[in-house]
């Protein structure tokens, strides 16, 4: 599954720079991520980095999206075209 950010978000703008894929940018009130990036740092790290530092835990998977973890590798792979 893609993860999301709810609006809890304080916009601290810790997880933003901790994204690999780029998927986390400024929304209109609150940070957003794009779904077509979000891997869940599949392919980069054992576990989602946006998660690990957020200080109010506002990052949950998008139960819209889900993905099982080989297509969250292959979209991985897609996008960084390994």
């Amino acid at each position: 599954m893609a993860l999301m950010i709810t609006d809890e978000c304080i916009n601290c703008d810790v997880c933003e720079p901790e994204c690999p894929n780029d998927a986390i940018s400024p929304g209109e009130e609150i940070y957003v991520i794009d779904p077509n990036l979000c891997t869940e740092c599949v392919g980069h790290y054992d576990e989602p980095q946006c998660q690990q530092v957020c200080p109010v835990d506002c990052i949950p998977l998008d139960p819209a999206r889900p993905e099982t973890q080989q297509q969250l590798l292959e979209k991985y792979r897609i996008i960084t075209a390994a």
